[in-house]
């Protein structure tokens, strides 16, 4: 087995493939990667550790079919730091060279009868857009948790309803819920998928960056290929294993009716929190105090450290004081995507629905809502 290709190419293909591999494989062959060169003058790489699989194909200038397992980490490694000439991969026996400008690697080759086979797509449901896609992937994997010990609020939930897909993730001290359109290949099409919220992330951001349509790969309710989701855009397709279902019932969770508004510019606010934060403890909370025109931010207390800092806001509703996790609410602002921040609230001991900031007058909801608990103040 032999082929050339460009290194820039191949560098950014290995890297995509060797993000799936196992940091700490079960067998030693899941930290190999996968190379063939087909036929039809194509190299598919592949990697795969019975959760997630990644696989990439791109087009050769020259190659002989064969196949070779190989460390992806190393591999990786070595093409990221080639210099920008063209790659020549040969095996030889139980050995691969790479070759590139006066640089030459060998490396060991794994028993490639012992790598798994890779498993197959799911039906095609559909297609969204890679910018959309990754953005609302990256709003609502905020708020998944991250205790493995609560595998069902690790995921994220994905809800098809003909062309609306909802997304939603909570960690029980916050909510994100995402509303996006998609094209569906059946009008009708319905599905609940429940999906690693890492693995969702990592492959949003990753196939965001193609610039193409992705396709999602997912059974309908009731049909072949449960368990598994599939993302594919630009010749790059990943699979993981799906989570199980069982979820919050997290609509209820959504107040409706607020007593008071506020809508703050993004930016200064999130500075003003960063901060007043600096004195913070991990545990202890930043401080809201709502004023007509005017809320000031207030951290830490007696003896220890404090900050305030006050903001012009556009407010509606009774004098509040409210308190949150700072982290959480940065993580929150930081996900909005939008130049106005609305904080709507009904009381300092109720979650309260941070989204962008819309007219007065918009009543139309917002395709994005991040639900924040507060905590509560002594005395």
């Amino acid at each position: 087995m032999m082929f050339r290709i460009e290194r820039d190419v191949l560098a950014e293909a290995v890297a995509w493939t060797a993000r799936s591999l196992p940091a700490r494989p079960s067998v030693p062959v899941l930290a190999g990667m996968r190379l063939e060169v087909t036929d039809e003058q194509q190299l598919k790489l592949s990697g795969f550790d019975y959760e997630v699989s990644a696989e990439v194909t791109l087009e050769v200038h020259t190659g002989e079919p064969g196949v070779v397992l190989v460390s992806g980490k190393l591999l990786a490694e070595i093409t990221r730091s080639l210099p920008a000439q063209p790659v020549d991969f040969v095996v030889d026996g139980a050995k691969a060279v790479v070759t590139c400008g006066s640089a030459r690697f060998t490396l060991l080759t794994m028993p490639v009868e012992d790598y798994p086979s890779l498993p197959a797509m799911p039906p095609a449901a559909g297609r969204v857009g890679s910018d959309v896609f990754a953005s609302a992937v990256g709003q609502v994997a905020v708020a998944a948790g991250r205790d493995d010990t609560l595998p069902m609020l690790t995921g994220v939930r994905m809800e098809i309803e003909g062309d609306t897909v909802t997304l939603a993730a909570t960690d029980r001290y916050r909510l994100a819920v995402r509303e996006l359109k998609w094209q569906p290949g059946q009008p009708d099409f319905a599905a609940i998928a429940m999906i690693p919220g890492k693995t969702l992330a990592d492959t949003a951001k990753a196939l965001g960056a193609t610039g193409a349509e992705v396709e999602i790969a997912l059974s309908s309710a009731g049909g072949t290929g449960e368990g598994m989701i599939g993302f594919s855009s630009a010749g790059r397709r990943t699979t993981t294993r799906l989570l199980d279902p069982e979820f919050p019932k997290y609509r209820s969770l959504l107040p409706t009716e607020f007593s008071a508004r506020a809508d703050l510019s993004t930016g200064p606010f999130v500075e003003a929190v960063k901060r007043v934060a600096l004195v913070a403890e991990r545990n202890t909370p930043v401080r809201l105090a709502f004023r007509s025109g005017e809320v000031v931010l207030e951290a830490g207390s007696g003896d220890e450290a404090q900050a305030v800092e006050a903001l012009p806001v556009d407010y509606e509703g009774e004098e509040m004081n409210i308190a949150f996790n700072h982290q959480f609410l940065l993580e929150g602002l930081g996900a909005i995507d939008s130049d106005v921040a609305r904080l709507q609230m009904t009381t300092a001991t109720k979650p309260a629905i941070l989204t962008g900031g819309k007219p007065v007058d918009d009543a139309a909801a917002a395709d994005y809502r991040y639900l924040i608990m507060p905590i509560r103040l002594s005395g």
